[in-house]
């Protein structure tokens, strides 16, 4: 004690020694202590990381890049021009996404040239969606890794679920080709096989962009049915090992917990067509049940008896009567007459050519599916079957912590905020986006496997 109390000239050599030892002891505790919980303009210095509002949005991008399943096979477009302003939220701003051209083509040396007509489709930014939490100073005095495993991952992984599951149902109400039977699972690699046939009739880029995205049972259900068929081995061992099908048939296969479910509409009575000759995006019908009643919903997909499937490269018939999806529910009148809004339209010639011939007066329609089933819907897609969107977001100023990533390459942008609420004394937390989903290539470059 008296080498820490006695004047320094009165000390020996080992006593100033001690001194100046426990000086320096005293000193490093002090900062270590001082490091840990030292907040300073919303910025905490831990021991090891400091947690900004920057490292914070990067995590979360990141995280939120690896929980996206189907969202992460398609066409992912960020768009810059809310760059600096921010999108203030999903008031109908829209983005233009374009489409490549098609051409007939030419027969002989004398040139027939066509116009060079772009398409554009127009992505609404019509989901804001974000996770609100609370983020205390403890919190953020917690490493990155144990921050993002307590408040990060939970949060980016529920936005990621929501990104998905509108994709996948955009998806499903876009495309008209289905294969399988609406409540049945297939079993049949045949039926997954000729999904990827449906690609291919429509002129699909044969790729490595390419995926088959199936629900957990769909996914379950094949593997076994596959397992003893002859693969690549490494294949053999992802499914062995993980429970997955890996890559087959020029798909990369994937699982998505947020396959949608579509259900058949009610129907009824024996639809025909009403009149002959009928072109366009609506079909006239009748043979309805002669009441007033919803009878197709939105997604259900049907077929007209002797009209035919157009392949877009060749505009040859694929001898394969032609799919319609019904894009919007529709309901008969009281004398059973229906008009059904189609995709892809009816058209017999030019470059837009979809089937082979005008539907005939009273040919037969047949809808994919018995009256009311629910059916998992797997897709087979190409990467440009539909466009997802994101813009950024307003940064807002004045708040303890506030940030935005954004990645033009991912197509992805993330915002983070923190403040604290003085009504309540809580540190409240938000992350959000704000993108827009729509049909790029849905009528060419999907097919749906019905479960």
């Amino acid at each position: 004690m008296r080498a820490l109390t006695a004047p320094w000239p009165e000390l020996s050599r080992l006593a100033r020694g001690l001194r100046v030892a426990f000086v320096f002891a005293l000193t490093a505790l002090l900062s270590s202590l001082t490091d840990s919980w030292l907040d300073v303009g919303g910025v905490l210095i831990a021991q090891t990381t400091l947690l900004t509002s920057d490292v914070i949005t990067k995590e979360a991008m990141r995280i939120l890049v690896n929980n996206l399943v189907f969202a992460k096979s398609i066409n992912r477009t960020y768009d810059s021009k809310f760059k600096m302003t921010g999108a203030a939220s999903a008031n109908g701003d829209t983005v233009r996404v374009r489409k490549p051209p098609r051409y007939l083509g030419r027969s002989g040396m004398a040139m027939a040239p066509e116009p060079l007509t772009e398409t554009f489709v127009n992505v609404t930014l019509q989901y804001e969606w974000g996770v609100d939490l609370e983020v205390s100073d403890w919190d953020l005095a917690l490493s990155l890794d144990n921050f993002s495993d307590k408040c990060l991952k939970p949060a980016a992984a529920r936005i990621a679920t929501y990104v998905d599951q509108q994709c996948m149902q955009r998806a499903a109400e876009s495309i008209p080709y289905a294969v399988g039977t609406p409540g049945t699972i297939p079993t049949a690699l045949l039926t997954y096989g000729s999904a990827g046939s449906k690609l291919d009739d429509n002129a699909a880029p044969q790729d490595d962009q390419r995926t088959m995205t199936i629900s957990s049972r769909m996914q379950t259900y094949i593997v076994d049915a596959a397992k003893g068929l002859f693969q690549a081995s490494e294949e053999i061992a992802k499914q062995y090992r993980k429970g997955h099908m890996g890559h087959w048939g020029g798909f990369r296969w994937q699982m998505d917990q947020n396959v949608f479910t579509h259900t058949v509409g009610a129907l009824g009575g024996t639809p025909l067509v009403n009149g002959a000759g009928q072109s366009g995006a609506s079909l006239i019908t009748d043979g309805w049940t002669a009441a007033v009643a919803t009878r197709l919903l939105q997604g259900d997909r049907f077929t007209i008896a002797d009209v035919n499937h157009v392949n877009p490269a060749n505009y040859m018939s694929t001898g394969e009567v032609q799919q319609f999806l019904v894009t919007a529910d529709a309901a008969s009148d009281v004398n059973g007459n229906l008009t059904i809004p189609i995709s892809p339209s009816i058209v017999v010639s030019g470059s837009g050519q979809t089937v082979n011939a005008l539907p005939a007066n009273n040919a037969a329609l047949t809808i994919l599916g018995a009256a009311n089933t629910q059916t998992p819907s797997g897709i087979a897609s190409h990467r440009d079957v539909i466009a997802l969107v994101f813009a950024d977001l307003v940064v807002p100023k004045g708040k303890d912590m506030a940030g935005r990533m954004s990645d033009e390459q991912l197509g992805l942008s993330i915002r983070f905020i923190r403040d604290f609420e003085t009504r309540t004394g809580q540190w409240l937390t938000r992350m959000d986006v704000i993108f827009g989903v729509a049909d790029l290539r849905g009528e060419s470059l999907g097919c749906v496997i019905y479960s």
